[in-house]
């Protein structure tokens, strides 16, 4: 017997306008991820090689989280700041103000880079890692392969002027999902809107973030900003509203206030003509499925993964979920089994499909109870 089971995901319909097909921003390159669901939901020549600048530095930052999680580095521990480093607080980059010989925290040095966006931080961080700059570079590209930046190659720390130091708004989308998945702990850096820095040799001196989001109504708590003369103004974003997460990366805004006003439109698109549908929670409970000869009558299912559908808000009633198996599942069932599958349609097209697992172990009846359920099942049709 085949069981196809529906369930009818059913929305309110919102009065928002659906999505304008003709939407666009002014940048030369631009891309908006949808976080949880992984849906792209506006590209503009989003493959299209960029000069990265500062937005670079959050890989720098990467390399570092890892050590740091991975017990390699720690956030007391100090690197001793070189000449090499110094000399970038003296050259008219953005700046942490650091000075030779300094001994300064690895934690400073991230929040140096994070949120006063130091190029001399970003050295002092690479040698005391790496020993050269050089060096930390290869560390930077091995990590944006690693994690499916196919199309980025980094050469120095900061971001600043290379010819070599490419990438591309897709590539930055994904380092900063990347970002923002992996390290929780330390994402709220880029957040914070101020970062007071006791130097030596003079007053503390006190940064404020360039994100010129975290100052807006907006719900955002990162990225990065970037500027270069050729490139012009670049932005890596993040928005966290009610649960619902947008990622968006732009490059080639004309100025700054382009770079804050059509990043902020972009975002907002996401926001009114979209929707976040969560189908499952991983782990959790999600249907009943009959079981067959076991000591239990049915099994929950459920899914490893949180799964989640962007829909237009107009068109929210075409999503539609299924549950289908071969059922009544025989026993005996291990914990952990695949025993079903789920598939989310929309508008008539399959979008998704996913293993339904046991969420426990059912034993086998007895041969008593075996010859039972089998009599039962034969005069009464009923499992």
């Amino acid at each position: 017997m085949f069981k196809k089971l529906f369930i009818y995901i059913i929305l309110c319909l919102s009065l928002t306008k659906s999505a304008n097909a003709n939407f666009d921003i002014k940048a030369r390159t631009a891309i908006l991820l949808d976080y949880h669901s992984g849906e792209i939901l506006f590209e503009k020549d989003a493959d299209r090689k960029i000069f990265p600048a500062s937005m670079t530095k959050i890989m720098t930052t990467i390399i570092a989280f890892d050590l740091i999680k991975n017990g390699e580095l720690s956030l007391n521990e100090k690197f001793i700041v070189s000449e090499n480093a110094w000399r970038l607080s003296e050259s008219g980059y953005s700046s942490m103000f650091i000075m030779v010989g300094d001994q300064i925290s690895v934690e400073n040095l991230l929040k140096g880079i994070i949120v006063s966006s130091g190029n001399d931080a970003c050295v002092a961080l690479a040698e005391g890692i790496a020993g050269t700059e050089e060096e930390f570079a290869i560390l930077m590209t091995e990590k944006a392969k690693e994690i499916g930046m196919i199309n980025t190659n980094f050469s120095n720390s900061s971001g600043i002027n290379s010819p070599n130091n490419l990438s591309t708004v897709r590539d930055i989308m994904i380092m900063s999902k990347y970002l923002i998945k992996n390290y929780p702990e330390f994402y709220k850096y880029f957040k914070e809107k101020e970062f007071t820095w006791n130097r030596t040799g003079g007053d503390p001196i006190t940064q404020g973030n360039r994100n010129p989001l975290l100052y807006k109504n907006l719900g955002a708590d990162g990225i990065k900003t970037g500027y270069l003369s050729y490139e012009k103004y670049s932005l890596a974003s993040s928005i966290d509203r009610n649960g619902r997460r947008l990622i968006s990366v732009g490059s080639g805004f004309n100025t700054k206030n382009s770079r804050s006003r059509e990043t902020t439109k972009l975002l907002t698109y996401g926001l009114t003509n979209y929707d976040l549908v969560q189908i499952t929670k991983a782990g959790e409970p999600f249907y009943k499925i009959n079981v067959w000869l076991g000591k239990d009558d049915f099994v929950q299912s459920y899914t490893k993964e949180n799964i989640y559908k962007t829909i237009k808000k107009a068109k929210k009633k075409l999503l539609k979920v299924s549950v289908n198996y071969n059922g009544p599942v025989e026993a005996p069932i291990k914990k952990d089994e695949k025993i079903a599958s789920l598939k989310v349609v929309y508008d008539d097209e399959l979008i998704g499909e996913y293993e339904l697992l046991s969420l426990k172990e059912v034993k086998k009846v007895n041969f008593i109870s075996k010859l039972f359920k089998s009599l039962n099942y034969l005069i009464w049709g009923d499992v």
